[in-house]
């Protein structure tokens, strides 16, 4: 009798539990939604969305303002949600902001926009001064960390430190295979044309790929076909008409933890070594056995690492102006 009023307690959950699975694969991006928020709910983060001149960037939001403000920024293709599951480690500590930014996620496009990594930092910028934040840490993967490295460097007063995750711009982190294909081809696994290129974008991605759900993976591979033509430009873009961070800076002060999976396919881990040349006082760490995306396949070892790197800062220690090599007049920073 008590083991059948312990499946009776059971079923209900178990008919749920079933219904969701049934839902994930015969209506994925309505599944989709339901398997996000339940991340974000797990990691204490709450969705927010704020509008800046020219563009809607929804964000996640986790921690008490009362706390120091830790930004992260996501990399091409990706969104928000590339720093749920490493945010679950550290909202409990920081006030945590994951914005999307113009041109991905959830945020708005606009075809004819300007995505060079310049305007990011513009956009970057003014979400910030509209959250009323004067100085942060901030921290980016891929072309998040080119963004965040070259608005530390722009604007040094406002940045207390920098988490670079696998952070591009540098000569040295553009020199992979992957990109040398795609300089000859225009053709790379983050450029979806059709939803049969989906599974590569995880391959290329990842070395160890956690569980995520089949809706969650159906609805990005889903986004970036749609978002194919406007990310072959915004590609593009970032490789013709962004310089350099060691063609625009011959040093920028701000005190820096690199981060770089010793297997990354996208970006050459030999990125890392150019940016310590960059970052005077940074620390490197290589994780083994790790690609693209540290924050999402090792999340608990990458947030412990930066936590580490957070506390053995010296306390409003003063940020120092990065000597620029050469003007970069741009009306996108004001």
């Amino acid at each position: 009798m008590l083991v059948i009023y312990l499946m009776g307690g059971l079923a209900p959950l178990l008919l749920a539990l079933l219904a969701l699975l049934l839902l994930e694969r015969l209506a994925p991006l309505r599944a989709a939604p339901l398997a996000l928020a339940l991340d974000r709910r797990r990691a204490g983060l709450r969705l927010g969305s704020q509008a800046i001149p020219g563009a809607i960037m929804p964000y996640l939001e986790g921690g008490s303002g009362r706390r120091p403000s830790l930004v992260l920024v996501h990399g091409f293709a990706g969104d928000k949600d590339n720093f749920t599951r490493v945010a679950a480690h550290l909202s409990g500590h920081y006030h945590v902001l994951l914005p999307d930014l113009p041109g991905f996620g959830d945020a708005s496009r606009d075809p004819e926009g300007g995505y060079s990594v310049a305007q990011q930092v513009a956009y970057l910028r003014a979400f910030l001064q509209a959250r009323g934040l004067e100085r942060v840490h901030l921290g980016g993967s891929s072309m998040g960390g080119f963004i965040v490295t070259e608005y530390a460097a722009r604007y040094p007063e406002q940045v207390a430190s920098l988490w670079l995750l696998d952070a591009a711009g540098t000569a040295a982190s553009f020199s992979s295979p992957m990109l040398a294909h795609y300089r000859d081809t225009g053709e790379m696994p983050l450029l979806l044309p059709t939803l049969a290129h989906g599974p590569g974008l995880f391959r290329a991605t990842m070395e160890k790929i956690p569980f995520i759900p089949y809706c969650v993976r159906h609805q990005l591979a889903a986004r970036c076909v749609a978002d194919f033509p406007l990310h072959s430009r915004i590609m593009d873009v970032i490789h013709r008409e962004s310089p350099l961070l060691e063609a625009q800076f011959s040093r920028i002060d701000t005190p820096a933890l690199i981060v770089w999976g010793t297997l990354d396919k996208v970006l050459s881990p030999s990125g890392a070594a150019a940016l310590r040349a960059l970052l005077p006082n940074s620390e490197v760490e290589m994780m083994e056995g790790l690609g693209h995306l540290p924050m999402i396949e090792a999340p608990r070892r990458t947030a412990r690492r930066y936590r580490r790197f957070l506390q053995g800062l010296p306390v409003n220690r003063p940020a120092i102006a990065a000597p620029v090599k050469a003007p970069f007049e741009s009306s996108s920073y004001e």
